[in-house]
């Protein structure tokens, strides 16, 4: 006999889950009442948990939201779940809000599932997180707060001014951040959310190239360090950036991912070497080395005044291409495609699987977000990686002359 759903989880909770899982789909109480053949009061009082959910009923919308029942009940219930706290301001085009708690909703399953296999496994994870750092600061603004910010986490985090060679790998092995590549709409670089059951929670557009996707996740990261509580949505050339936490999370992630001392420094280390002033092939150097865009550098450059201002524009407009000039210079583009994943959410997954048959090739399967022979392969490959690793860890247009100075 199916177990009641409310000695499952509270009324309230699940009907707050199943309102997400509508809103996702798109659809309006009365549509899901019409189809469902109930009174749309019926399904207000359910989404309200005013009014206890049938067995029967749970499957029925399970399946007309395209999900399994258990997504609903079978899970531990978060303190505070994500998704009612991800919406757009009026207005906002070019992503629907139904877009954005579709992807909040994936999330929120990854980060649900991550916990999961650590409690399957008995390994939590160890976060540590530092002190929210205040917005509100008498005399300064939130460009100069982003910088004075970035430099205090460079020094905690023992960076000084060098470039970062793994920004996720930081943050998810030395703060405990869950950190998720996925499909998101175009105009949405990623999405934060942090509750105190699930954690810090990231998940960055895939579909970017990757130093598109390393400036969303020192944003996002920003918005951890101060509205921690908030979730955020981080909207490409979006009218957030008016704000002042938006313009702190990008004044944030431009300061820290491309210091003042260290660009200026290994800047003049290489005009120096060939004496020709700033040259393209010397800003193309200095972004594959800081793992951020041709454009985030030349405007960064502009910014600390070693470039003259406009220049990323006039050459925009001359037909430069940034990846022909990297290609043109041997340069490797820094940054690979990242998994979707992290490591550590695979590994737990193969031990929940392999070693206590905890979970089904099913559930691995859904939980890595893939079919089951694709399953058995990532299984083949985790294998050979914790084998190899023993016991310390696991390891056409004209191109411009690229010599030719930018500024004398």
């Amino acid at each position: 006999m199916p177990t009641p759903t409310s000695e499952v989880i509270p009324p309230k909770l699940l009907g707050e889950r199943l309102q997400q899982a509508r809103k996702a789909c798109g659809l309006t109480q009365h549509d899901v009442a019409e189809k469902l053949g109930m009174v749309r009061t019926t399904l207000v009082a359910i989404e309200k948990g005013e009014r206890k959910l049938q067995p029967a009923e749970l499957v029925d919308m399970a399946k007309l939201y395209g999900r399994a029942p258990g997504d609903f009940v079978g899970r531990r219930a978060n303190v505070q779940p994500f998704v009612p706290q991800f919406r757009l301001p009026p207005g906002e085009e070019g992503v629907s809000e139904a877009e954005v708690i579709s992807c909040a909703t994936e999330l929120e399953a990854l980060a649900e599932d991550y916990a999961l296999l650590e409690r399957i496994n008995g390994r939590p994870t160890r976060s540590t997180f530092p002190p929210v750092y205040s917005l509100d600061v008498p005399g300064t603004t939130p460009d100069h707060l982003g910088e004075d910010v970035a430099s205090a986490e460079r020094t905690r985090l023992g960076l000084g001014d060098a470039p970062i060679p793994d920004l996720r790998a930081l943050l998810e092995e030395s703060m405990g951040i869950r950190v998720f590549y996925v499909d998101l709409p175009q105009r949405v670089g990623g999405l934060f959310a942090c509750n105190d059951e699930l954690g810090a929670c990231i998940a960055i557009n895939r579909k970017h190239p990757p130093q598109r996707g390393n400036w969303s996740l020192a944003h996002e990261y920003g918005h951890f360090l101060t509205t921690r509580y908030q979730a955020d949505v981080d909207l490409v050339h979006g009218a957030w950036g008016k704000n002042a936490a938006e313009r702190f999370a990008d004044a944030f992630a431009k300061n820290f991912l491309m210091p003042r001392s260290g660009v200026t420094r290994r800047l003049s280390e290489s005009v120096q070497a060939h004496g020709k002033g700033v040259t393209i092939a010397d800003v193309m150097a200095m972004a594959a080395l800081f793992r951020v865009s041709a454009e985030a550098m030349f405007r960064r450059l502009e910014e600390l005044k070693r470039l003259p201002f406009g220049k990323w524009e006039e050459l925009k407009k001359r037909g430069f291409r940034p990846e022909q000039a990297r290609r043109s210079l041997g340069l490797a583009n820094p940054i690979s495609p990242q998994p979707m994943l992290p490591l550590r959410f695979r590994l737990l997954a193969k031990n929940a699987y392999e070693d206590r048959a905890e979970i089904t090739e099913g559930q691995l399967a859904k939980m890595l977000r893939t079919d089951r022979v694709s399953a058995r392969l990532e299984l083949e490959r985790l294998s050979l990686l914790v084998d190899s690793a023993g016991d310390d860890g696991y390891e056409p247009v004209d191109l411009p002359d690229l010599s030719e100075p930018v500024v004398s």
